[in-house]
């Protein structure tokens, strides 16, 4: 049997008050007395009542706006997935009033990073959600949008931080491990193996500290190299350095490249002939070719797409439906080979 769905008027008359005292309880405004405020609750804790957040909603006609500080994936085609996810998301939610507006920054450019963060904040917004790649940056972004009362989600990488709301990403620590495991599996004894940054960020020692914890607690007889820097901004410089690096290391038989660039240690690879394990992060175009060829070996998903979608989602069910926000989401972290590679371009929301 289908379950009759009461209405303000049936409750009234249930409760024995009027509409008016009815709807000012489930909408928590304007005065009521004691009296009459248990027998209404009396009554919606008997038939079970959830209020239509979707109907107060749009009778209220509120609309709430998200900014999102991200960088500009035409410089870093890594955060193309990232866009997708907040278009979706925006889609999905733009009929019950929720705003999205992104501001891109240079992922290398700090000064750009506080210069658009600070445009944000002045539009006031309900929710700021950024990456917070700078992170001095991040923390003096995150304290003004707390004495401006704006909330503050993060993506991607952490801030230890008690002025955010919530974070949606992975366990970097945890990928590093995972990396420095199917590293162990596949190589001969005796090896060396390398950690490489390209262009680093902070949260890139994340990784590079769970790789260096998983060999710490492992009994191999494995090298593992002091960790590497690399800055990409010069191609012809990056090269050079990288060639010098394998030269200097001739007995280095794993790579472990800590984010989505390792397309770029690939392609010198290449050049050089030199047979290499390569371990990286991410589906950008360049790096699924090399693995289906065969010229890097595994690629750990951060699931950019994920990421983004969901924390427009949290936050756009917080505000329109008073549902609870998560403040930690860590994400599977998945391993993708030439043999499975298809299964996640293939996927909706990858």
């Amino acid at each position: 049997m289908i379950k009759k769905k009461n209405t303000i008027k049936d409750i009234a008359r249930m409760a024995g008050v009027s509409k008016g005292t009815v709807d000012r309880v489930l909408h928590k405004r304007g005065k009521v007395s004691k009296t009459a405020l248990a027998k209404v609750e009396k009554i919606l804790k008997e038939i079970d009542f959830h209020p239509n957040p979707i109907a107060r909603n749009l009778k209220e006609n509120k609309v709430y706006k998200i900014c999102v500080l991200i960088p500009d994936d035409k410089i870093d085609v890594y955060w193309t997935p990232a866009h997708e996810g907040i278009y979706e998301a925006q889609k999905e939610f733009i009929a019950f009033g929720l705003v999205v507006e992104k501001f891109l920054y240079h992922p290398h450019n700090k000064q750009d990073f506080y210069k658009k963060s600070m445009e944000a904040i002045k539009v006031k917004p309900d929710l700021l959600l950024m990456t917070p790649l700078f992170e001095q940056e991040s923390f003096q972004i995150s304290q003004t949008c707390k004495e401006e009362n704006i909330r503050v989600a993060l993506f991607n990488n952490h801030l230890n931080t008690k002025t955010t709301q919530s974070f949606i990403g992975q366990d970097l620590v945890q990928s590093g491990k995972i990396a420095a495991d199917l590293i162990n599996k596949i190589l001969p004894t005796k090896s060396d193996i390398g950690i490489i940054h390209i262009d680093k960020e902070p949260h890139l020692l994340l990784k590079e500290q769970g790789f260096k914890e998983y060999y710490v607690n492992q009994e191999c007889s494995h090298r593992i190299l002091d960790a590497k820097d690399f800055n990409s901004d010069n191609q012809d410089r990056f090269e050079h350095d990288v060639k010098q690096y394998i030269s200097n290391n001739p007995n280095v038989a794993a790579l472990f490249i800590t984010n989505s660039k390792v397309y770029m240690i690939a392609e010198i690879l290449s050049k050089l002939t030199k047979p290499c394990v390569l371990v990286g992060y991410d589906l950008v175009p360049k790096n699924v070719s090399y693995l289906k060829e065969g010229g890097l070996d595994f690629l750990i998903h951060q699931r950019p797409k994920e990421q983004a979608y969901l924390s427009i989602n949290y936050f756009a069910e917080f505000f329109l439906f008073g549902k609870n926000v998560p403040l930690k989401n860590l994400l599977p972290i998945d391993i993708v080979t030439a043999q499975n590679v298809d299964y996640y371009l293939n996927q909706p929301s990858n």
